[in-house]
This record gives structure tokens, C-alpha cells and sequence, in this order.
């Protein structure tokens, strides 16, 4: 299989401050690994029956520890707060998450600190609040937790070698990233498989005859695309068509450029994560050269088992 990376993916499996996390990594001050963000300001708030009046602004928590604070202070007579945890892909459409309902709030337990540890997948968090009967006193907080090293640069390598060994492993390209794939000439049969799984699009499949004059082919027209969600894709002759009758150029006369992997890190499956932290730790832990065996990294037996199911065993 002939290939080369065009771009390479712009982000990781997990993040710096996962990594840390993982590690038990935590060398700066409490202070320095605090962030707090004010949600919805604390003060009166007036009487609402919906969840569109006291919005809270969004914090980025993926990949910290999160803890939202629901604090109240005195209710109107009567007066009660309903408030709850939201979460959001993309800081701007939020939707309900399932653990966030915070007790309500009454006259009885007024005056008080509540706390939600966000356990949730996704980027951004944020507070909703509605106050029903009379105006009551209170705020929300989200404070996240990221630990502080001074080994921010190693541990950034680590991460990367740790992915690009499981992509070996498991012959996947983990997160988004553009590929070359070369071929010497067309197949006999209607169609051809693309490496690496997760096959987004195909930017272009091009052939280059004997003199050198290159022609890009017309998709849908002249070729399909199946993607194949999470297995390899295929580039597929329409019905009644045949490829292209050319004398090839002698060095990688076809070329197939096309973007594939995973769009975002939570959507990759919790046991490929695993293993690229477990491999992470083995780096991390031996920095010399006792995990690896002429000169290749050997994978642990859990590492290995982990990622048995995810494995592409296509040919090419």
C-alpha cells in the first residue's frame, strides 16, 4: 500500500489536560489549576416560568474535571427555583443533560450550596434556571479543574506518538486527517476499497497517462463514493461504466486523495481512548528504552486486547 499524509489531523484523542489528569500529573498551585466562571450572576432574579430568561454563559469543560455550584440565597414568599445543567457540542445549540437537575429550591432549603459534578461528553456546559410565584436570590458557578506541569511539551509528544501507535495497531486513522493513496492501475472488479476507515469524502481521483497529462475524474458520474461509516470505504463504478482505458504513466499513475478518520475526539470509542492513555503511561513511565523490542514499541497484552475489536484487517 502506497501512501503519503497530506494534512495531518489538528487535534488529538485526548488533551493536554486529560493527559495530566491520567498521569496524576499536578505540579502547580490549587489556585493556578482553579477556573471559575461566573454562570448565571448571582443577585435577585425576577419571576420567569421558562428556561429562556436566566441563561447562563457556556465554559468550555471538555477534557477538565467540572463541578457546577447552584448557590441560593433567600427566596420571595412562595418563590421557588428550578435549575438545571445543560451541554453543547459547539457552545451555541445546548440541550438538557440527563444528571443535571439540580433539588429545587424553596422557602426549606433556601440559603444554600448545592453541587453537580458534569460527568457528560460534550464541550461547553452552562446553567437554565426558571423562578416561578415570587423573585428569588440566588447564582450559579462552574468551576473546572486542570492540573499544571512544567512537562507540557513532552507530554504534547507522548500524545502523539501514543496515537499514531494505535493507528498502527489498528490500521485507522483515529481524527481527521487527508491521505494520498496511490494505485498502478485500476482494478478488474467494479471497485476498490480506501484505507484507513472512517472514510469522510474524496477530495479527487486522478490518472496520469504515459506523457504525463494528469485528468481528474467526475464523481458520481464517473465514480461513487461509499463511506462505510467506521469500516474502510470504497470508490465504486457507477452502473453501466468502466475505468478509464489509458497507458499508465510509470510511477504512481492513479492517485486518490481523501479525508478520513473520526470529526471529534468524544466520538471516538472509549476503548481506543484507553489504550492510547495506557500507551501514553508506558512512554511517560519508561523513557528509555525497556518498552521497546528492536526498536518498536511493544504493546502491553490489555493494550492489545482493547483495541482487538477496532482492528481494519482489509488488504491493500
Amino acid at each position: 500500500m502506497k501512501v503519503s499524509q497530506a494534512v495531518a489531523p489538528t487535534i488529538e484523542p485526548i488533551t493536554l489536560a486529560q493527559a495530566k489528569l491520567h498521569l496524576r500529573i499536578d505540579s502547580g498551585t490549587y489556585a493556578d489549576n482553579i477556573t471559575e466562571t461566573q454562570d448565571i450572576a448571582p443577585g435577585s432574579h425576577a419571576i420567569a416560568a421558562d428556561y429562556t430568561t436566566h441563561v447562563g454563559a457556556s465554559a468550555y469543560v471538555y477534557g477538565y474535571g467540572a463541578i457546577v455550584l447552584l448557590n441560593s440565597g433567600t427566596n420571595g414568599v412562595g418563590g421557588t427555583v428550578d435549575c438545571k445543567i445543560q451541554e453543547s457540542d459547539d457552545g451555541v445549540t445546548f440541550t438538557d443533560w440527563s444528571d443535571g437537575a439540580f433539588t429545587q429550591v424553596t422557602e426549606a432549603n433556601d440559603n444554600a450550596i448545592q453541587e453537580i459534578e458534569y460527568t457528560g461528553s460534550k464541550y461547553y456546559i452552562r446553567c437554565v434556571a426558571q423562578v416561578l410565584v415570587a423573585a428569588c436570590v440566588f447564582g450559579t458557578t462552574i468551576v473546572t479543574i486542570s492540573p499544571t506541569s512544567s512537562e507540557d511539551a513532552l507530554l504534547t509528544d507522548l500524545i502523539q506518538a501514543a496515537r499514531e501507535q494505535v493507528e498502527d495497531i489498528t490500521r485507522r486513522a483515529l481524527l481527521t486527517q487527508t491521505w494520498d493513496y496511490y494505485l498502478d492501475a485500476f482494478p478488474q472488479s467494479n471497485s476498490f476499497k480506501i484505507p484507513f476507515g472512517n472514510l469522510q469524502s474524496v477530495t479527487h481521483v486522478k490518472y496520469t497517462d504515459s506523457d504525463g497529462d494528469q485528468t481528474t475524474m467526475t464523481v458520481s458520474t464517473e465514480y461513487i463514493v461509499e463511506t462505510n461509516a467506521e469500516y474502510c470505504g470504497k470508490i465504486v463504478l457507477p452502473y453501466g461504466t468502466s475505468w478509464p482505458s489509458f497507458t499508465e504513466y510509470p510511477s504512481n499513475p492513479i492517485v486518490v486523495r481523501f479525508v478520513c478518520g473520526w470529526t471529534a475526539a468524544a466520538s471516538i470509542p472509549s476503548k481506543i481512548r484507553s489504550a492510547v492513555k495506557m500507551i501514553l503511561t508506558d512512554l511517560y513511565n519508561n523513557r528509555e528504552s525497556s518498552v521497546f523490542g528492536s526498536g518498536k514499541y511493544e504493546a502491553n497484552p490489555a493494550i492489545i486486547n482493547l483495541l482487538s475489536s477496532s482492528r481494519l484487517w482489509d488488504e491493500f
